[in-house]
């Protein structure tokens, strides 16, 4: 039992809760195999003893872990690893169909003994606020999507760093922080710029940016720098009401909703897309290479993006990558 002991690591001088940092410890020693099921920890005198615990943390500690399913407790013997099951928890901001992609992916790469929660801030920040802080110590490891609110980065550093990764948006991180993000800047523009000579069929292009989107706005700056550079009459359309499909224009929109209403206003006017009006959507789904003859896209990959996840779940590594960004012509270009 005494060398069970020298597995729990906790830090008097750290920020993380020690009932957190012990639990924290119990669940990384199962994940390394340090320990393993049946095996039987320390007493809860043992660990106040060694680690200058009160008795109040310890029975914290250990009831969080018995009521996540990891230890369970024998009257007169002690507590003892039950299982090898580690639970997740997977913060997004919606589910579309593209978020869809990137769950699959990392569910399906992820090994049959982790078990994921999945919740939906809504770009609510009290919302937010709930789901970590009810989270706070359950969990072996957090994958969070990032969203644009000065309290996101106070809230998510209640999360130690080697078990929190920020995906998608580069927005309120920190330098230590492990991140799967897209660049919804310079990658853009070089998307854009490689579908050059099809925009150089239309007269205009016009940036859809509705009212209602979450899509950073660096997108359209960047968007605003590619036609100035080429030379392209150009238009910003921020009010979704406003928009009326007109002949000889390039589209580009971050919203399906847009798409529907494009689609649908070509057919009342008898536009051809690709040819009479051209349009470039935001994000690949599954479905867009079907619709209609096919819609262009520019999107990361949402694949590789869950994939990375998962591999962040299963391997103690820092995780700091940019997931690519591409160009997919289709025929409504």
């Amino acid at each position: 039992m005494s060398d069970k002991n020298v597995i729990f690591k906790i830090n008097h001088e750290s920020d993380i809760p020690k009932y957190q940092q012990f639990v924290n410890s119990v669940n990384n020693a199962i994940a390394k195999d340090v320990i393993s099921i049946g095996d039987l920890l320390p007493s809860v005198n043992a660990i106040c003893k060694t680690h200058n615990l009160s008795r109040d943390t310890v029975f914290k500690a250990y009831s969080i872990l018995k009521e996540n399913g990891v230890i369970e407790s024998v009257p007169n013997k002690g507590y003892y690893v039950a299982s090898d099951t580690r639970k997740i928890l997977l913060v997004l901001d919606t589910f579309k169909a593209y978020k869809e992609v990137m769950y699959h992916s990392f569910i399906n790469n992820l090994p049959s003994n982790i078990i994921p929660d999945v919740q939906f801030h809504h770009y609510n920040i009290d919302n937010f606020k709930t789901i970590i802080n009810n989270s706070i110590g359950k969990y072996y490891k957090y994958i969070v999507m990032n969203f644009d609110d000065k309290d996101v980065a106070s809230t998510v550093a209640k999360i130690s760093n080697e078990k929190l990764l920020l995906i998608d948006w580069d927005i309120h991180s920190t330098p230590k922080n492990n991140y799967l993000f897209q660049d919804f800047g310079k990658a853009f523009y070089e998307s854009l710029t490689s579908a050059i000579d099809l925009f150089r069929k239309y007269k205009k292009v016009s940036f859809i940016y509705p009212e209602y989107t979450n899509h950073p706005i660096e997108t359209v700056t960047y968007f605003k720098k590619f036609c100035k550079e080429h030379h392209f009459n150009y238009k910003v359309i921020t009010n979704s009401k406003l928009f009326e499909v007109e002949e000889n224009t390039a589209y580009i929109s971050v919203s399906d909703r847009i798409l529907g209403v494009f689609l649908e206003q070509c057919r009342d006017r008898n536009l051809e897309p690709g040819t009479d009006v051209g349009f470039l959507s935001y994000n690949e789904t599954p479905m867009k290479k079907f619709i209609y003859k096919g819609i262009s896209v520019v999107s990361t990959d949402f694949k590789e993006l869950g994939t990375k996840a998962a591999e962040f779940i299963k391997n103690d590594i820092v995780m700091q990558q940019y997931i690519p960004t591409k160009l997919i012509v289709r025929d409504s270009l």
